[in-house]
């Protein structure tokens, strides 16, 4: 008798329908599954076998055959146990093929029956829901992740019989729910480590707010100690919450890798990832085998942070250039080609030197050349793609004992940030972007017109600092956040200088001249 079950592949953060096509005949007994499998769905024969005897079903002696089509399309992982299992039981009557039609059923088997979580329960249940499928089994631990995708019926199970039961209509059970966290929570979240910790350093306060408020990238130097990681630490606390569409997003990635906590549901928070300086190119570009997302494509619609930024293996750096420039990161690899979401926002900190102390020549004993290889092993065209650079000094003493503290909160901060990306919103409403770090070449002189005084100004700074078109055009677009910040609809010449001072800074750095 033959049956058809349907479950899902992965490819990259996408998911695609498997049918798991089960027939049983007559002849000596075997059990065959094919495919074009990975060695652990080749195994999943095993499980699947064990699981059905220790639930309590007998099966005659049989010639099974399994197949998992499209035969073309490699399919690795062990989510497929559950819906083989629901395949062959059908073919031996236990639960008819109408039970099964219209249904997407993912799931790992232990030997004793019970069914275990797998990654990417996120875009299947997407992908079930836009191909017309009624409804989602799934390991009732990631109940709550597949019940945030709204319009499709997703029933958590935990255990074979129990799925079994519920498919022949022996049992009922109440589709899953999406986890709800009020939004009064995720700010307390937010909350937990405040800019007012932060003792002075106007300046980076300032740039940071400016980065938040139109995701531009920053890169932060000075001395140790002056509050560079505590800053960016602190980014996610001023950041505005996603929007839905972003939300689904970044769940997606965060589902395929394996890290949303049981019971999250779609993650609101913008993500934060501060990869250690050894991490590998491979890590934090994504790779593998079959393609999995690195710490570029975790990050997306959040901030990476990069501590120590002239510590990172070169190769590392580098390829951060392309998904800096393009929002997006191809991995091809000889099974598999991925496109992983690569929108983020570059948060780096370095120091001046090998001591960390220029220019305070009283403590630093590098020399000029010493500090030129130094901040050098930073590129170019990688620094070309930072929008913002600023220089912090070491905090006084007298501020550190100040009885009377006047620092701002991030609540302060958040607040007009958020309003600056309202009004981004409704500048970009109906574009493929939604912050000022990504309006595109072709449309700056819309979105970024000059009075005839301005354009006068940048003439004279692009041959002043010698910019490229590349960092002109950043000027531009931070001297426009810079304006939503203070809610002009004009760029001014003070948004210009402002905006001009963040980035010709790096000049002095890595022009030559110390």
């Amino acid at each position: 008798m033959f049956r058809r079950a349907f479950s899902a592949v992965l490819n990259g953060i996408e998911s695609r329908v498997v049918q798991v096509e089960a027939d049983v005949s007559c002849g000596l007994p075997y059990f065959e599954l094919v495919g074009y499998l990975s060695g652990e769905v080749k195994e999943s024969r095993e499980r699947v076998k064990t699981a059905i005897r220790n639930s309590g079903y007998t099966l005659d002696p049989r010639r099974i055959i399994v197949n998992l089509s499209p035969a073309d399309r490699r399919k690795s992982g062990t989510s497929y146990d559950l819906a083989i299992a629901c395949a062959v039981l059908s073919a031996y009557g236990f639960i008819s093929q109408q039970a099964i039609e219209d249904t997407v059923i993912v799931g790992e088997l232990s030997l004793d029956g019970r069914i275990r979580g797998v990654k990417g329960i996120l875009p299947t249940v997407l992908m079930a829901r836009e191909g017309g499928m009624k409804r989602c089994i799934v390991p009732a631990e990631n109940a709550f992740e597949g019940a945030a995708a709204e319009g499709i019926a997703v029933y958590g199970v935990h255990t074979l019989r129990e799925s079994i039961a519920f498919l022949s209509g022996s049992i009922s059970l109440d589709p899953a729910a999406a986890a709800q966290i009020p939004q009064e929570d995720e700010e307390k979240a937010a909350d937990s480590v405040d800019f007012s910790d932060i003792h002075g350093q106007r300046l980076l306060k300032r740039s940071m707010e400016i980065a938040a408020a139109g995701m531009h990238n920053i890169l932060i130097i000075g001395p140790p100690g002056a509050g560079k990681s505590m800053a960016a630490k602190r980014l996610p606390g001023i950041l505005p919450l996603m929007s839905p569409e972003e939300s689904l997003e970044v769940s997606k990635i965060y589902s395929v890798s394996g890290l949303l906590r049981p019971g999250e549901g779609l993650i609101r928070r913008r993500p934060f990832r501060s990869p250690h300086h050894t991490i590998s190119a491979a890590g934090l570009a994504g790779g593998g085998r079959i393609p999995a997302p690195g710490e570029i494509s975790l990050a997306h619609r959040g901030v990476l942070f990069l501590d120590e930024l002239t510590e990172f293996d070169s190769e590392a750096m580098e390829a951060l250039r392309q998904p800096m420039e393009d929002g997006r990161i191809t991995i091809n690899r000889l099974q598999a080609s991925c496109v992983f979401p690569a929108d983020f926002m570059l948060a780096a900190a370095i120091n001046p030197c090998r001591c960390g102390f220029y220019p305070d020549m009283t403590k630093c004993r590098c020399t000029p050349l010493q500090i030129q290889r130094y901040i050098g092993r930073i590129s170019r065209p990688l620094l070309d793609r930072i929008d913002i650079t600023v220089e912090v000094r070491a905090v006084e003493i007298e501020m550190l004992q100040a009885a009377v503290r006047t620092d701002e909160s991030s609540a302060d901060i958040r607040e007009r940030v958020i309003r600056a990306a309202g009004i981004q919103s409704q500048r970009y409403a109906g574009s493929d972007f939604e912050h000022n770090s990504q309006i595109p070449d072709k449309r700056i002189s819309e979105f970024c017109a000059l009075g005839e005084e301005e354009s006068e100004f940048m003439k004279n700074a692009y041959r002043v600092h010698s910019l490229s078109a590349r960092s002109y055009n950043k000027i531009l677009r931070v001297a426009r956040t810079i304006a939503d910040l203070a809610g002009d609809a004009e760029i001014s010449i003070d948004h210009l200088s402002e905006a001009v001072f963040y980035k010709s800074l790096d000049r002095r750095y890595w022009s030559g001249i110390i």
